[in-house]
């Protein structure tokens, strides 16, 4: 197949993934693998059910890769470890060991929804020697598929090429951090130095502005008193553009009403019928208490999406809901029914975010819901 016909068979199943992703369908690493991982191969050439070629669980000195894709001859030219959707955290050292074990190039870390592409053998920390980081929901199929092609398209990877770009691109991010490094440090030895064009461009911009052209000498006090100001330690710059999903809630503000005109009471309408509540919390309460009346399966899908970056919003254990804060988890957490927790200790912002998520999960537009959060 022509790279041409796998990208447009690929952009369609991306789609399909994205899908499956936003509402929840991947609890866990085996559904990663199955659902995300193998159809994503599957469409870039590689013959997934040959175990010569796309080697499950690869044994590695007592330990295992989750996925090895191996030449023809049957040695290993990049690694994919899979994790939990949201689970990923960490497992980046883990994968580099295997990678160091058997020498390969490439390792590639994902939990379906993010891809993290790394270059082992380059120099710096775990996270420097990562080349690109797409996450499926954050970039449209089309973009996906572009990078997905340049660094895991079966006959790039066994020709090279597709190190030969992965590289390239590392150089490339390379540069940008020792750029983002170099600026402040740059920008701090020209005001000390107090360079003559400098002053002179300072001296004209501020004749532009006022009318009056300060001598040099004014210029170079000014620049010596900030010169010594505080400078940031790096300065961002962006490489790219996240592409956000569309909402598919529409959050009502605090003064207009959900069901009359001039009511503003707190609560949320669904299917027709006006829920109100004593707070914010209670909303989200309702909400995810609603979706899953209607849907027996929503906590387990919502539960399996990405939450925030250490915290879960919901749990079935009331630890997990705040790792490592045992105090929080005592005092912000609530029963939500059938043996799962909900954490309390958001804002309102935040619960806005959460139910938005929930929505996605349960399929639920904006249509079908209107809440007043107060």
């Amino acid at each position: 197949m022509n790279t041409v016909a796998i990208q447009s068979t690929l952009v369609d199943r991306l789609g399909q993934i994205q899908g499956d992703l936003r509402a929840g369908r991947f609890p866990n690493e085996a559904t990663v693998s199955q659902g995300v991982v193998l159809p994503i191969l599957h469409e870039l050439g590689w013959p997934v059910f040959d175990t010569r070629i796309v080697a499950p669980e690869y044994a590695l000195e007592g330990r295992r890769v989750d996925f090895a894709l191996c030449d023809r001859t049957g040695s290993p030219t990049a690694f994919v470890e899979v994790k939990r959707v949201g689970q990923s955290d960490g497992g980046d050292r883990q994968l580099f060991e295997y990678a160091f074990m058997r020498g390969v190039p490439l390792a590639i870390l994902t939990d379906g929804q993010e891809w993290s592409f790394y270059l082992p053998g380059e120099q710096g920390h775990v996270a420097e020697r990562r080349v690109y980081k797409l996450d499926l929901l954050e970039r449209t199929s089309v973009e996906s598929t572009d990078r997905l092609v340049r660094y895991l398209k079966r006959d790039r990877v066994l020709d090279g090429s597709a190190l030969t770009s992965a590289r390239a691109d590392y150089k490339d991010v390379a540069r940008l951090r020792q750029i983002e490094v170099t600026l402040p440090r740059a920008w701090s030895a020209l005001l000390k130095e107090e360079d003559s064009l400098l002053l002179d461009l300072l001296a004209e911009k501020v004749e532009d502005i006022c009318g009056y052209k300060p001598d040099l000498e004014a210029c170079s006090r000014f620049v010596a008193s900030i010169s010594s100001a505080t400078l940031p330690q790096k300065v961002p710059l962006s490489t790219g553009r996240s592409v956000e999903p569309a909402p598919v809630l529409r959050i009502e503000p605090a003064t207009q009403a959900v069901v009359k005109p001039g009511n503003g009471s707190v609560g949320f309408s669904m299917d027709g019928r006006r829920f109100a509540a004593g707070s914010a919390r209670e909303v989200l309460q309702g909400i995810l208490g609603a979706f899953a009346k209607k849907d027996p399966t929503f906590l387990d899908r919502f539960a399996s999406r990405k939450h925030g970056r250490k915290r879960r919003y919901i749990a079935i254990n009331r630890a997990d809901l705040y790792p490592g804060r045992p105090d929080l988890a005592a005092e912000h957490a609530i029963e939500l029914g059938a043996g799962w927790w909900m954490g309390t200790n958001y804002s309102k912002r935040s619960i806005a975010e959460i139910i938005d998520l929930a929505c996605e999960v349960a399929e639920v537009h904006s249509a079908d819901l209107q809440i007043n959060l107060g």
